[in-house]
């Protein structure tokens, strides 16, 4: 028996409507995923001025399935090794040098196209300050190319990442 009148239409309209509010958002999460290679990793400074963050070439990587969940690595290519090939005897200078010269952290990220934003909901980081928090960056994504700044640090600067689409 099929089921007619405004009680069925109801229910099929509030089943497409349901549909179409949630398409749009499954678009979003979908449309980040895949593997992204780093570009650029800047940093804007207060006075406006825009410089290399991670040195002339950094290297990174920034993995996102198709339910949100990702993986950031940031490095910076100019790292020393650590003179006794070890790091358990490795200087302060080099365990700095290691610690500054990078960016790791995973966990899942969201996007709200509309507002222009990305969220990172932060489970580990290698800055453990960052871990079990929620991080919403302002963002752009054209195309391949993703980019988005990092909230400021404490000294005002802002840093830029800029990511490409692998294919």
């Amino acid at each position: 028996m099929k089921a007619t009148g405004p009680k069925a239409c109801a229910v099929a309209l509030f089943c497409l409507m349901s549909a179409l509010l949630a398409a749009p958002a499954a678009r979003a999460e979908v449309s980040l995923a895949g593997t992204w290679t780093l570009v650029a990793a800047d940093v804007l400074h207060a006075d406006g001025t825009r410089a290399r963050d991670y040195g002339a070439a950094p290297k990174g990587l920034l993995l996102i399935d198709a339910q949100g969940h990702y993986s950031l690595q940031i490095f910076k290519a100019e790292r020393p090794h650590f003179a006794s090939g070890d790091k358990l005897t490795g200087t302060s200078a080099e365990h700095q040098a290691a610690v500054l010269g990078s960016s790791t952290h995973f966990g899942t990220i969201s996007v709200e196209p509309a507002a222009g934003t990305l969220t990172f909901k932060i489970e580990n980081a290698s800055f453990p300050n960052w871990e079990a928090t929620e991080q919403k960056r302002t963002s752009e994504l054209k195309g391949d190319e993703l980019s988005y700044r990092v909230p400021a640090r404490p000294d005002g600067n802002i840093p830029i990442s800029v990511w490409r689409r692998l294919r």
